[in-house]
């Protein structure tokens, strides 16, 4: 391997760090899909066809890793989930994945800080394997292509890979703060309807 090729730190950096992100959310993974894509745009050192396989392999592994920790270990997670929520949130949550399952894990993967949530929920009641795996499949593509859309049109309005990077990285935390804020305010507005 050439550790002077920028391609080789950028594939595996790429990969690594939205599968990282994906399990553990200390690194941005949108801003690192969005970076790569602007880079892809603006320099031959990474190609976008595989920035956008890499993201989409790296969320999807990173997200079925998440979906399996409750999976295999969901019977004393369970005991425990039970012993702090109510037995009919817990049926409410049930009936949610039985009925729109795919739904709820396609909107946890776009929604910032949804992902995680929905995935040990998911896991812990028992969604199925084979549901799981093709929704999980077409969440991860979405959110990659909506993401490197963002480092698309960076780099399609500056020829320099710093500024595309930077300008990325300012419009993926822009997206996530607003669609952040649209979600806080939906809960409230939905919290003062039940009362």
């Amino acid at each position: 391997m050439n550790w002077t090729d920028p391609s080789a730190i950028g594939y595996p950096a790429l990969f690594g760090g939205v599968l990282l992100g994906s399990v553990i959310p200390i690194v941005p993974t949108g801003a690192v899909v969005g970076a790569a894509a602007a880079v892809a745009m603006t320099t031959d050192h990474l190609s976008l066809p595989l920035v956008l396989l890499l993201a989409v392999a790296g969320a999807y592994l990173g997200d079925v890793i998440t979906f399996a920790v409750p999976r295999f270990g969901s019977e004393p997670l369970l005991r425990f989930v039970e012993r702090r929520q109510q037995a009919e949130r817990l049926a409410k949550g049930r009936e949610q994945f039985a009925r729109r399952g795919w739904q709820l894990v396609v909107i946890g993967r776009l929604v910032p800080a949804g992902r995680i949530p929905v995935l040990l929920a998911a896991g812990t009641l028992g969604y199925p394997w084979r549901k799981f795996l093709p929704s999980g499949l077409l969440a991860c593509v979405l959110w990659a292509v909506a993401y490197s859309l963002l480092g698309i049109l960076s780099g399609g309005i500056f020829d320099s890979p710093l500024i595309a990077t930077l300008l990325a990285t300012v419009l993926v935390l822009l997206v996530t703060a607003v669609t952040t804020l649209i979600s806080k305010k939906r809960a409230a507005h939905q919290t003062e309807g039940h009362r």
